[in-house]
């Protein structure tokens, strides 16, 4: 006899149905998994055995084998523990096997027998309602999976207790989803004193969802600006948040099942390798580029990262998901970010401030600038210069408008894009393109004259001839103008990185 039992493993934000196939064969004892499990899955026979006999069960002396098919799918993590162990114990007749047959399976288990949680859950969860079957999970992470919708889920605090509720002496009472907790908010824009033409500029950012980059001495307010951005993007809506939860609940990171509304924002060390930034490792994780997906990556420091792992950011900024490409898997994340760059104009700070600007200059600045290739800058569509704070900006009171005044503008732009964007792939005026973009963004007579003209002055790529028109598009929107004007690409335009003189 052969007892089955259904459990799933993950390749990015997939989860892949995998057969758990158990047989008790005479011969010497021995207990053995095979189908290309992973170290974890391989230590998965002592947590078992110890389960087990935490219940007061020994395992038969006789040839134990476990195969986990498809045999060349790899099987990594914790979560195939509780699987394992159930078919061990439909094969030994402690539980029915047909019974099980209506469940997916995950949970790593404890040598007392507890069922712990493990990565992916919700995966899981939306993998077994799309198959017509119930999750059988660990209880700490019953409302994570409750989320999937009408999936019967069975979150089980130890293995016991699911053993009595499948023989109907104990029931196990059904979770309800975790709560979504209200948007948070960070910094408050009154923080900021002057930098107007800075503030301007991250609007019109969260307004289209558009890359922007600020350059600017130590102290200007940067990297307050950068993270006041949340307070002014709109929070995720129901959709956004499932696909965000998704990416936390692969990574291990959905706590308690509570999904949020607040749009990330990753602010990842400029020491950060490649793998940390864009996923990958020996077991592929999401990086931070992904961890970010419908939120905000803000790189301090720009020119401090390394510049392999700037230039790993491209192919994401550009077609919104990442794919992860290692010998023995191919694994592609969401990775659709809002980019927020932050750097020092050089390597001191005080480039321009004769009192404060090293001797090197301007040769120190080329020097430290030129550390940003110009590809991945040809895809920041704002670059913003931020001047030092003067001590009577300092003095002067907060402003009367603060991130409450500048969401409610933000929040109109961006219905007046969903209503544009209905029905196509585009969210934002940042992802459109193609004809989409052609029927939405084109300037009058005036605008495109400007618009042609500073193409050739300043040379201009393709690429970034498309981000001007977004941009456009973005400021006309908050403008409440249904056709872009010469004012508009003249604003858009302002913000373009000019091409280095010779």
């Amino acid at each position: 006899m052969v007892a089955i039992v259904s459990t799933v493993a993950y390749l990015g934000l997939e989860a892949r149905g995998v057969e758990v196939q158990c047989t008790l064969v005479a011969g010497l004892p021995a207990f053995v998994v095979v189908g290309l499990p992973d170290k974890a899955v391989a230590e998965s026979r002592e947590r078992v055995r110890g389960a087990i006999a935490a219940m007061g069960l020994s395992l038969p002396p006789k040839r134990i084998t476990i195969n986990l098919s498809p045999a060349d799918l790899p099987k990594e993590g914790s979560h195939f523990d509780l699987p394992i162990a159930l078919a061990l114990l439909a094969a030994m007749g402690v539980v029915d096997a047909e019974t099980l047959a209506d469940y997916v399976v995950v949970g790593e288990l404890g040598l007392d027998g507890r069922v712990q949680p493990s990565a992916g859950v919700l995966l899981a969860a939306l993998h077994a309602s799309a198959e017509g079957k119930g999750l059988v999970c660990p209880v700490a992470q019953g409302p994570e999976a409750a989320w999937a919708g009408s999936v019967e889920v069975l979150a089980a605090p130890d293995l016991i207790s699911l053993l009595n509720h499948f023989k109907g002496q104990q029931l196990l009472a059904s979770p309800q989803p975790g709560e979504a907790d209200e948007p948070g908010y960070g910094p408050d824009l009154r923080q900021v004193k002057g930098q107007e033409t800075a503030k301007r500029a991250l609007e019109i950012a969260a307004a289209g969802g558009h890359n922007l980059l600020m350059v600017g001495p130590p102290g200007a307010g940067k990297s307050l600006m950068a993270a006041c951005l949340p307070g002014i993007l709109p929070p995720l809506d129901a959709a956004e948040a499932l696909e965000v939860s998704m990416v936390q609940s692969v990574a291990g990171t959905l706590a308690g099942g509570r999904l949020t509304r607040t749009r990330p924002f990753r602010s990842p060390h400029h020491s950060a390798s490649m793998a940390a930034l864009t996923g990958g490792g020996l077991r592929v994780k999401p990086g931070e580029v992904s961890l970010a997906h419908l939120g905000v990556l803000f790189l301090d420091e720009l020119p401090e990262f390394q510049r392999a792992v700037l230039d790993s950011l491209r192919q994401p900024l550009e077609t919104g998901q990442v794919d992860v490409a290692r010998a023995n898997a191919h694994v592609s994340f969401p990775a659709n970010v809002q980019l927020i760059a932050a750097m020092n104009p050089c390597r001191c700070g005080h480039l321009g401030d004769p009192a404060l600007a090293c001797s090197r200059a301007p040769k120190c600045a080329a020097d430290y600038q030129a550390k940003v290739s110009g590809p991945l800058l040809d895809r920041i569509d704002l670059h913003v210069e931020v001047a030092a704070v003067s001590a009577a900006d300092l003095v002067l009171p907060p402003p009367a408008e603060g991130s409450a005044e500048v969401a409610a503008r933000v929040a109109a732009a961006r219905g007046v894009q969903a209503a544009r964007y209905a029905g196509t792939d585009a969210r934002t005026n940042a992802e459109a393109d193609g004809a989409v973009l052609e029927a939405h963004a084109t300037p009058d007579d005036a605008g495109r004259t400007l618009l042609a003209q500073a193409a050739e002055a300043m040379r201009l790529s393709a690429r970034g001839y498309t981000r001007i028109l977004r941009v456009s598009r973005s400021i006309a929107d908050l403008a409440g103008s249904e056709q872009i004007t010469r004012i508009h690409v003249a604003e858009a335009l302002s913000y373009r990185r000019r091409p280095p003189t010779n």
